[in-house]
């Protein structure tokens, strides 16, 4: 059973075990810099648009999304989401990169909506789980008590349009098994394996509908910029089958993972390695923008 600091081995917690496990987070960085900040001119044709905020601090911690101003007919819808595990640092700075250097290029071919940041106080806290000890990606689901899973939910809904393309920005990281993973066998008093951290950048596609050629396009753009996760010797990516080069399947909607949020038939979820003796932040959030306009480039050309 579980080593982990809090809980009895073989139990679940309580509110007790996750009232200690909550007081032992800390902030170490700032939304309001890294975040907010980088939100104060987005492109024209574009509005920030704030769909919530969380209850844990209402003024620290607000939700934004960048929206197109107009809604074109006969282009494709298209989600873009990071941050929902806050502590993946390149999914929300991808995401604002994307915002700032490169979403403009998109305002006449497709109606893109991004939402850069889900988890504000796991991102200042560089936590997986929000302060109840819940994950969001695992949360999203009709009545979720996640406020971050929820909120965004209920932001998609009132959009009023179907989703062709839903791209979720994530990272796998040294401490998925040092500490998240771990933490989690304890919090369900049970045992999980410890699986080999991939080395390299992959993907993972709906189990229902891969669509494999849209995830390799992705690839293919991504490894201009980063290396691509080879399978261990397993032949497996995080206890996963591979189904092509640096692709596995999750099936997103059972799991309530955010990438089934939408039903999009276009799906995927990055995972950047940010861990690797080659990366750096610029090449992971570089790496996150090249998979976002992949994805795009692709369904418009499909549309």
């Amino acid at each position: 059973m579980s080593e982990y600091a809090i809980g009895t081995p073989g139990r679940p917690w309580g509110e007790e075990e996750k009232a200690q496990w909550k007081a032992q987070q800390n902030i170490v960085r700032s939304y309001k810099e890294d975040v907010l900040s980088k939100l104060l001119n987005v492109p024209s044709g574009y509005s920030l648009q704030q769909y919530g905020a969380l209850p844990y601090n209402e003024a620290r911690y607000p939700l934004n999304a960048v929206v197109p101003d107009t809604l074109l007919d006969n282009v494709p819808n298209v989600l873009v989401t990071g941050g929902v595990h806050g502590y993946e640092t390149s999914g929300v700075q991808g995401a604002l990169k994307f915002i700032n250097e490169t979403l403009s290029e998109y305002e006449d071919k497709a109606n893109v909506i991004v939402v850069p940041c889900v988890s504000p106080w796991g991102y200042e806290t560089i936590n997986r789980w929000n302060p109840m000890a819940m994950d969001p990606n695992r949360s999203f689901h009709e009545d979720s008590k996640a406020p971050e899973s929820a909120l965004l939910m209920a932001f998609v809904a009132s959009l009023g349009i179907t989703f062709d393309m839903h791209i979720d920005l994530h990272e796998t990281t040294d401490t998925d098994n040092s500490e998240f993973r771990p933490a989690l066998a304890a919090r369900d008093g049970v045992t999980h394996d410890i699986w080999n951290i991939p080395d390299g950048f992959y993907l993972v596609a709906d189990t229902p509908k891969p669509v494999l050629a849209f995830q390799k396009a992705i690839i293919e753009r991504v490894k201009k910029i980063t290396h691509i996760a080879p399978p261990d010797e397993s032949g497996k990516i995080i206890g996963a089958d591979v189904e092509i080069e640096g692709v596995i399947c999750y099936d997103k909607s059972s799991l309530h993972l955010c990438g089934g949020m939408t039903g999009a038939a276009y799906v995927s979820t990055t995972e950047v390695y940010p861990d690797s003796e080659n990366a750096t932040p610029e090449n992971c959030n570089d790496a996150q923008v090249a998979a976002i306009t992949a994805a795009i480039d692709y369904v418009c050309a499909h549309f």
